[in-house]
């Protein structure tokens, strides 16, 4: 069975409640299905109130889903006693650091999820060194989050997950709130563990550059998944992506206008390197 799996699951918000005290319910999605393996990295696209966010947090139990069921690691997300193993399993970073820091030095704020799992004091120390480290911040161990950039409090919130040793990370727009430089490091953070640690990532993000970046990406409509492939194949798709109001990578986009204009040119170009590669032996042709 694959490591996060969906199986059929129906999930609706309570609104409110009308006079006969019955629930009002939205439903974000109905019969879905959706299944990531260990060790891949997933983008997840949508516009707003797509459902993907919605989605994401039925794999760490945030969401349970009313009907059909979630599976992590082999454990029911329905299954209470279970609950602990799950978050253990899958850490959740959100848009906003500020929502994740808790203390005031950056290394007890790191230690402090393992503090409340009762971990040993010296496993604590060598835990939150080893996750600093692996994120680029050890140096700042103690300085004040406060004090540091968007990108680098991000940093600190993904160390804080590490340290539970997750085989998994749902990244929920971390990089929305950042300048280009913070985006930088997060995305080469979130590359690093997933090629170096195994790490499994599921990243929802609005930014197609960095969607271009996975293994596979997710594009969501209406609480259904209408493109499931390589970022290769999802981004070819331009006029698709664009009727659903999602966009493409920039260098996609140029491409297909040049294509659109009679240059003979692979649709599938979505990095730089390779519009500039088939752009130069076009013109070593010429």
């Amino acid at each position: 069975m694959s490591f996060l799996y969906a199986k059929n699951i129906t999930f609706s918000y309570i609104n409110d409640f009308d006079e006969n005290e019955s629930a009002k319910k939205t439903t974000v999605f109905r019969n879905l299905n959706f299944a990531v393996e260990r060790g891949e990295f997933v983008a997840v696209l949508g516009h707003n109130g797509s459902g993907k966010s919605t989605l994401v947090k039925c794999f760490n139990g945030i969401n349970i889903p009313e009907e059909g069921d979630v599976i992590v690691n082999g454990y029911n997300t329905k299954d209470e006693e279970h609950l602990l193993d799950i978050r253990q399993s899958v850490g959740m970073v959100f848009q906003n650091p500020d929502n994740q820091i808790v203390a005031t030095i950056v290394e007890e704020d790191v230690a402090f999820a393992l503090e409340n799992m009762g971990v040993e004091p010296k496993e604590i120390r060598r835990r939150v060194d080893d996750a600093l480290k692996t994120v680029g911040m050890y140096e700042y161990r103690e300085h004040a989050p406060h004090k540091l950039s968007g990108g680098q409090k991000q940093r600190v919130a993904i160390a804080g997950i590490l340290a539970m040793r997750p085989d998994c990370i749902l990244l929920d727009e971390p990089t929305a709130m950042l300048d280009p430089n913070g985006r930088k490091e997060v995305l080469k953070t979130i590359k690093m563990l997933n090629n170096e640690f195994g790490v499994t990532i599921v990243l929802i993000t609005h930014y197609m550059d960095e969607a271009a970046q996975a293994e596979r990406v997710v594009v969501m409509d209406s609480g259904e998944i209408v493109m499931n492939d390589t970022p290769k194949k999802v981004f070819s798709r331009v006029e698709e992506l664009k009727n659903i109001g999602l966009d493409v990578p920039q260098v996609t986009e140029l491409t297909h206008m040049l294509i659109d204009e009679g240059i003979s040119l692979d649709s599938e170009i979505i990095t730089e390197d390779e519009c500039v590669q088939a752009l130069s032996d076009l013109l070593s042709k010429c």
